[in-house]
């Protein structure tokens, strides 16, 4: 059994990146750093994400909640974060495809982070004026300690004023409604599952770990769930 806690399938790249508790700890604390060392922000800071399923979609989150900061999540394009409507934001993480045409249609910031989603974290092959490349900027800073503060359970989790205790007992809620247990492996298609509590919090919170994949290939379906020791699908 793989001692992975987040494996990323790319059906349409070949790509398969996979992350131990570890790994994925190294990235969240770098991500933290980056944010709070690097850009100067703290614990009621605002970030907007607009990203798809993805490994790197969950260091971000998981990063920017390491280090107390309030997130506004939106699958590209949806109501609610746009220049106009959305909430005041102090970060933004965008997907590099994304930006170009509908530059103008994200969210101002302080900072904007472009992600290329690149195979293993590698930089963004074209990086648009006022961003920054997210990857190589959080890699510079893997080694860095996590967030020295923890995150008080009513602090806001999302702009909505959610706390972190109500997002974790929604997750655990949803976790149960999906029959999700301790020690399961959860193959979600990324296509059936945009929203983060149900790819992400709700595994992790259950204690089990996360096979993600993205364009899955149906005719690979049955191979990877045996390669991977999956028990459950979303």
């Amino acid at each position: 059994m793989t001692d992975q806690l987040i494996t990323f399938y790319d059906d349409a790249t070949g790509e398969r990146t996979g992350l131990t508790a570890a790994g994925l700890g190294d990235w969240v604390a770098a991500t933290a750093d980056l944010l709070t060392t690097g850009c100067g922000l703290r614990a009621g800071s605002r970030a907007g994400v607009l990203l798809p399923p993805h490994w790197q979609t969950a260091v971000v989150l998981l990063g920017a909640w390491a280090a107390g900061i309030e997130v506004s999540f939106r699958s590209w394009g949806a109501a609610g974060l746009t220049p106009d409507t959305g909430p005041a934001l102090d970060v933004t993480f965008v997907e590099r495809r994304r930006v170009g045409s509908w530059l103008d249609d994200v969210p101002a910031a302080s900072h904007r982070f472009v992600l290329g989603l690149a195979a293993g974290g590698g930089p963004t092959s074209d990086v648009p004026p006022g961003y920054q490349d997210f990857a190589p900027a959080a890699r510079a800073r893997l080694g860095a300690p996590p967030p020295s503060d923890g995150v008080r359970a009513g602090a806001a989790a999302t702009v909505d004023g959610t706390t972190f205790g109500e997002y974790g007992s929604t997750a655990a809620a949803v976790a149960a409604a999906r029959g999700i247990r301790p020690g399961d492996r959860i193959l979600i298609d990324t296509a059936a599952c945009e929203e983060p509590l149900t790819w992400l919090m709700a595994p992790l919170t259950a204690g089990a770990s996360i096979v993600l994949c993205a364009n899955l290939d149906r005719s690979r379906l049955d191979s990877r769930l045996a390669a991977e020791g999956v028990t459950r699908s979303l």
